[in-house]
């Protein structure tokens, strides 16, 4: 969607086939395709912040949207997906569908915005709104 430019329903309901996505995921892949796309300036802020020297439009598109995934869970989703564990899937997506060099580098941007909101809880609340 990122890629292509195009956040439309009928794309979002396209990609959940093409995965064979039921009915919970599905509904799930709804929800965090809608919050990455509902909180996607501060998602790209916070990895702006955390990314040395690399601009988030010169990302891979993969990796920028695996990160992106995982910020907006750990944001907003931390009742249902514990943050270490939105990072250990975010790598461990990194590794099969990125490059290489994807997995670290998922998770090194991941782990410093992880250590920003332990050290600083209400960088949650300000992050997210």
């Amino acid at each position: 969607m990122d890629m292509l430019k195009d956040e439309s329903d009928a794309l979002m309901a396209r990609l959940c086939e093409m995965v064979g996505a039921d009915n919970d995921n599905d509904l799930y892949c709804n929800q965090l395709i809608q919050g990455v796309i509902a909180h996607r300036a501060q998602i790209d802020g916070l990895i702006n912040r955390f990314s040395s020297n690399w601009k988030i439009s010169r990302m891979a598109g993969t990796d920028r949207n695996i990160i992106r995934i995982a910020v907006y869970e750990m944001l907003q989703r931390q009742e249902d997906v514990p943050n270490k564990v939105a990072i250990d899937e975010a790598v461990d997506i990194g590794k099969k569908f990125g490059t290489e060099e994807s997995g670290a580098f998922v998770n090194g941007i991941l782990d410093g915005i992880y250590h920003y909101l332990l050290a600083d809880p209400d960088a949650i609340k300000d992050a997210a709104s």
